[in-house]
C-alpha cells in the first residue's frame, strides 16, 4: 500500500487553516508537532464520560480512568520493547526525565571527582541537569565533541571514560543537525567500562522504532508532545536494576507506602517516583496517539519524511548563499541553516508571513551554536503529514526572501 498523505492530513483539521490569508505550512514538528482528532476526542471523551482520579478511589469512573491510564504505560512498554511494564516511568516531559535520573541516579552513585560525559550536541535540557549535579557533589562534566559534518567523535569515547566516569548523557538524534548517534556502539564501549548510559530520545521517538533492550541503554528519556500526543506527559525509561537502587525523585502522595512521624517507606516500581495525581488525560490521550502513529507504520513515517529530506535538502543547497549545519551520513528529517546576509530571525518572520511556521534561534543548544562560531539558525522539520508540495511553497518563499537581501 502507499503512503496516502491527502488522506493521513485529514486527521490533523489544523493544517488546513491559512495564516496571514496564506495556507499553513507547518515546518516546526521537531518544537512540538501537531496533534491528530483521535488524540483530542480522546481527552474530550475522558472529561465528558469518566473523569476521576487514578489508583485512590473506590468509584466506577477513577476505576475506569485508572484503567485506561496503566493501559498506557503497557502500551508504551511495547511500543519501546522494554521487559518490565515496571520500567515505565510518567513525568511531565522529557526535560523532567532527565531531571529525574540526574537528581536520584547522582545522589546515589556520583561522589566528589567522578565524571559525567555529555556531547557537545545536546539540548540544554541534557546538560544543565548534569552540571547542577556535578555542582552538588563536586563531581565534573566532560565534553564528547561532534566533526564539523555533525557526526560525534565516538573514536574519542575510550580515552575520555576513566574509573571515575559514572555515565554517559546522549541524544539518540540532535534537535540541530538531525544526526542519528549511534547509541548501541556508544553503550557497548560504556558499559565494557561500567558506565550507565542516558539517552535523550525526545527527536528519535516520532521517527525511529525504539527497542531498548536493543540499544541495551540504562535510561531512555522522551516526550508525548513531539510523539502527536498531548504537551505536559513526558516518559523515563529506566532499567529495573538502577531504578530499584536509586532513592525517590519527589515525596508526595502516591509514591509512599507507609508514612508515619518516625519512618516512611516507599511504594514499588514505577510509583516510587511518580508523587502526586499525574497528567490523567493526557496520558490516556498520549495512548491513542501511540496508536494512531502505529496504524500508519512507523518505517512508513520514516520513508516519507526520508524523502522529504533529501528532497528539501537538494533544493536549498541550489539556494546561493545558503550553509546547511548537520549532514551526517545518518540523519533525520531536520535541516539546520543560515543565509549569508540574513539573520535567522528575520528570516523567520518573513517566512511568517508567507504562511509557513519554522524555528530559528539557537534551538536550546548554544554549545552547537559555539561549534561553528554562530548565534543562531533558521530550522525546518519534517513529521508525517508534510508533502513535497509544501517543500516547494517553502523553496520559493526562500528564494524571495534571498532577493529581498541581495
Amino acid at each position: 500500500m502507499g503512503y496516502d498523505i491527502k488522506k493521513l492530513r485529514q486527521n490533523f483539521p489544523v493544517l488546513s487553516r491559512q495564516v496571514y490569508n496564506k495556507p499553513l505550512v507547518y515546518l516546526d514538528s521537531a518544537a512540538s508537532a501537531q496533534k491528530p482528532v483521535q488524540v483530542l476526542l480522546k481527552e474530550e471523551q475522558l472529561y465528558n464520560n469518566y473523569y476521576g482520579n487514578i489508583h485512590r478511589a473506590a468509584h466506577f469512573m477513577a476505576d475506569q480512568a485508572t484503567a485506561d491510564f496503566e493501559a498506557v504505560r503497557d502500551k508504551i512498554q511495547k511500543f519501546i520493547h522494554a521487559e518490565f511494564r515496571e520500567e515505565i516511568i510518567f513525568t511531565k516531559g522529557t526535560t523532567e526525565s532527565i531531571n529525574l535520573v540526574a537528581s536520584s541516579f547522582c545522589e546515589k552513585f556520583l561522589s566528589a571527582g567522578d565524571e559525567i560525559i555529555v556531547s557537545e550536541m545536546e539540548h540544554h535540557s541534557n546538560i544543565v541537569p548534569w552540571q547542577l549535579a556535578a555542582q552538588r557533589k563536586g563531581a565534573k562534566v566532560v565534553k564528547l565533541p561532534f566533526t564539523d559534518n555533525g557526526d560525534l567523535r565516538i573514536e574519542k569515547l575510550p580515552e575520555l571514560i576513566n574509573p571515575k566516569t559514572k555515565l554517559i548523557a546522549v541524544a539518540h538524534i540532535s534537535n540541530v543537525l538531525g544526526t542519528i548517534n549511534p547509541i548501541t556502539e556508544i553503550v557497548k564501549i560504556a558499559h565494557t567500562n561500567g558506565v550507565a548510559v542516558l539517552v535523550d530520545g525526545a527527536q528519535a521517538v516520532p521517527h525511529l522504532t525504539i527497542d531498548v533492550q536493543e540499544l541495551d541503554a540504562d535510561f531512555y528519556a522522551f516526550s508525548a508532545h513531539k510523539l502527536y500526543g498531548p504537551n505536559g506527559v513526558g516518559v523515563l525509561y529506566g532499567k529495573k536494576k538502577w531504578l530499584d537502587k536509586m532513592p525517590p525523585y519527589q515525596g508526595g502522595g502516591e509514591m509512599i507506602s507507609e508514612v508515619s512521624f518516625e519512618k516512611t517507606t516507599f511504594n514499588e516500581l514505577p510509583y516510587k517516583f511518580e508523587a502526586g495525581t499525574p497528567n490523567i488525560t493526557s496520558v490516556i490521550a498520549f495512548g491513542a496517539a501511540i496508536d494512531f502513529v502505529l496504524e500508519t507504520g512507523l518505517e512508513n513515517i520514516a520513508n516519507w519524511e526520508h524523502k522529504l529530506l533529501t528532497y528539501a535538502t537538494s533544493k536549498i543547497k541550489e539556494i546561493e548563499g545558503v550553509k546547511i549545519y548537520g549532514e551526517a551520513n545518518r540523519k533525520s528529517s531536520v535541516i539546520s541553516f543560515n543565509i549569508e546576509g540574513v539573520h535567522a530571525y528575520d528570516l523567520g518572520m518573513l517566512l511568517d508571513k508567507m504562511g509557513i511556521a519554522l524555528r530559528t534561534g539557537h534551538h536550546c543548544a548554544d554549545t552547537v551554536m559555539q561549534h561553528f562560531g554562530i548565534q543562531s539558525t533558521a530550522r525546518i522539520s519534517f513529521a508525517m503529514y508534510n508533502t513535497k508540495e509544501e517543500v516547494d511553497v517553502f523553496i520559493r518563499s526562500l528564494k524571495k526572501v534571498r532577493m529581498m537581501f541581495k
